[in-house]
This record gives structure tokens, sequence and C-alpha cells, in this order.
């Protein structure tokens, strides 16, 4: 078994950005067109691209929706979502334009059952973003923490027939120290489902460490900092896994 590499594009007043552990005072632009970095992903050889609305997360709306929808349009591999997916019209809006997967967040915490009920109704086009900070689920954004474990959390729509997982460690987001193999491990046993690990990965050894987690239910690595930086080629991260 192998993990998928999710190159990330978090997109921003229409840039691509990354922020500092979620921090939307700690920017940093890497271009100006979210649509020529899902290019460069895709002639690199990524199957999928992983996208943020930091607006629409700050926002609750959708906001920069055009720019997904023209990658999944325009360009060949799979897309999922994320941000600012508040309602099951804006599920709609994503899935009917040719978006694979739509990752439900905030709502899943403000609105469980309003989330259980998108899980059995789209199955498996539906992935559940379980952002942590100190164990406990943030939301808006990475705005607000709740005080849902993101354990109990995972469980609870696990057993709704939740399929994917994407788990974020807030602490390691954007600061390229390393993911938080532990945290992930821990999401995917209690759950029994599959979890994408997000935020951390700094090199090519990070990759290596998760790919080793593979059969312990790491199905994927969102991967977006250290790509900006050059740490390491896409090319590079998909030879690897």
């Amino acid at each position: 078994m192998s993990i998928t590499i999710y190159p990330a594009i978090d997109m921003r007043g229409g840039n691509c950005v990354r922020l500092l552990q979620g921090d939307y005072n700690q920017e940093t632009i890497y271009g100006d067109s979210p649509f020529e970095m899902a290019k460069q992903f895709s002639s690199q050889g990524a199957e999928w691209i992983h996208m943020v609305d930091l607006d629409g997360a700050k926002d609750g709306k959708r906001v920069n929706d055009h720019f997904v929808i023209q990658t999944a349009k325009e360009l060949n591999g799979k897309v999922q979502i994320g941000g600012g997916i508040r309602s099951e019209e804006d599920i709609l809006h994503y899935l009917e334009n040719g978006i694979n997967r739509v990752i439900i967040g905030s709502i899943a915490v403000s609105n469980p059952d309003f989330a259980i009920q998108m899980i059995r109704k789209y199955g498996s086009q539906i992935a559940v973003g379980i952002d942590a900070k100190d164990g406990y689920v943030a939301t808006h954004g990475w705005l607000d923490t709740s005080k849902v474990k993101a354990v109990e959390l995972g469980k609870r729509f696990a057993d709704a027939g939740g399929a994917t997982f994407i788990f974020t460690d807030i602490a390691t987001d954007g600061t390229l120290s390393g993911p938080n193999i532990e945290a992930v491990c821990r999401l995917a046993e209690v759950t029994g489902k599959s979890v994408i690990a997000s935020g951390g990965v700094s090199s090519l050894e990070d990759l290596q460490n998760l790919n080793r987690f593979a059969d312990r239910g790491i199905c994927g690595a969102i991967v977006g900092k250290a790509l900006y930086e050059n740490r390491f080629s896409l090319k590079e991260a998909l030879e690897i896994c």
C-alpha cells in the first residue's frame, strides 16, 4: 500500500497563499493564479489537487469557487475542495460542476445532524475535515476552538458512514516541522476509516514516514509549503509514494 499525494492550493483574495498555523495575519503569497498553480501540479503528475477557499472558510460562503470549477473542468485529475461549505446547495454546486470530493469542516461541528445527512446522501463524495488544536476541533477558518474532541467527532461520522477523513494538526500546519503521525494514526484507529494527513510535511522523509503507516489507515498526505519553498518537487514526492 502507498499513500496519495495531494498538492495543496489555499486561496485568499484570488491568490495562492499559505498561512502559518491558520493565522490570517501570517500569510505568504506564492502565486496570483490558483488555476495556473493547479495546472503546474497537474502537468507534474498529480492525481488529486487539494483546494481550500480560505476566504470562504472565514466568511462562511463560497468566494473562490470559480478557480475550483475551472480546475475541475479544464485539467485532468481529481479535485477536492474545502472552505465555506455550509449547505447542501454548496455541496451540489461543486459536485454538479465536476469536483470529485467536497470537504465539510465547520458545519460538521456546528450542525452534525446535517453533516451526517450529507454523508449518507453523497457517500464517498464527502470528506470530513477535522482540524484539531490540542486534540479539540477548531472551526471557522481555525479562528474558534470547540469543546469537541477530534477523535469523538471522527467516530461519530465514521459510524454514520463517513469513508474519508482529513486530519490537520494546527500546531504543525505551515511550520515545516513534520506531521503529527501519532494523531493521524489515532484517528484512523478510532474510526476504522481512511485518513489523509495534513500539516507539517517538510521533507521526503516525512512522506516516507507517513507511507510506512499506510496499512494503519493513513491513505494520503496534503503537501503545501514544502512544495512552494522547493524543499522537494512534486515529481520526487510521487516517486516515493
